[in-house]
């Protein structure tokens, strides 16, 4: 069955064209907005809906009010957390992944180790079913999304809540351009590719599974990166 279609206030429009025009440099940081009055001018909204704009920008810690001052935009790229990720990735495309990646590789094997070490054998059959999942996926696209259940999996294995924050703002950190991603996630290949991490896990080795993580997200990263450069170069044309 189709998901529903989500609705979509102008808060929510509202909200995503101020966040990335802060993400894009339009207002650097340390800067002051401009008053609301000018803001739902050059919007084409009006002062409310300004108003409850800024509440929301304030509350992901884009900016900070203050009475009688106005909007001033803070610095997110040092004090912003885990959940600036997709806006940045949303408005940089390929610069920012590799960043993502060396996270990616860095936690993923930390986490891969900790899995092993902790894993009972009930976590040892989820993994396998998640893995099946992945082989007996009829696309890429679905089989990308049955590969990030998989890392989820792992990283609840550890009983690391952190960890497990960790691996969904990673996953979530490329979620503007996955679907660009899909085709680099061939069932069969990533189900093999992924085998030797869980069978480490299932196995408790701790070395393994680390070397397996490290093995498994090196050799994925070359084939997404090269499919969001052909999707760069296509929008250039």
């Amino acid at each position: 069955m189709p998901e529903p279609v989500e609705r979509v206030t102008l808060i929510d429009v509202l909200e995503s064209r101020l966040r990335g025009d802060i993400v894009a440099g339009l207002y650097p940081p340390g800067t002051l907005l401009p008053p609301e009055r000018k803001l739902a001018e050059d919007y084409g909204v009006t002062r409310a809906s300004i108003k409850n704009t800024l509440v929301r920008l304030e509350q992901l810690g884009l900016i900070e009010t203050r009475h009688g001052v106005g909007s001033r935009v803070r610095d997110f790229r040092s004090y912003g957390g885990t959940e600036v990720l997709p806006w940045l990735v949303g408005q940089t495309g390929a610069g920012l992944l590799p960043d993502v990646f060396e996270a990616r590789r860095t936690i993923g094997a930390l986490v891969a180790r900790m899995a092993a070490e902790r894993a009972k054998p009930e976590d040892a059959l989820e993994l396998r079913m998640r893995l099946n999942d992945v082989e007996t996926a009829k696309s890429a696209a679905e089989a990308h999304d049955a590969e990030n259940e998989v890392h989820r999996a792992v990283a609840r294995i550890t009983g690391n809540q952190v960890f497990r924050f960790l691996a969904n703002s990673l996953l979530n950190g490329y979620e503007p351009v996955r679907r660009t991603l899909d085709a680099a996630f061939d069932p069969q290949w990533t189900a093999s590719a992924l085998a030797p991490l869980v069978e480490a896990i299932a196995a408790g080795d701790p070395e393994a599974a680390e070397t397996a993580a490290l093995t498994y997200l090196r050799a994925t990263e070359s084939p997404m990166l090269n499919l969001l450069t052909m999707r760069l170069e296509e929008e250039e044309r």
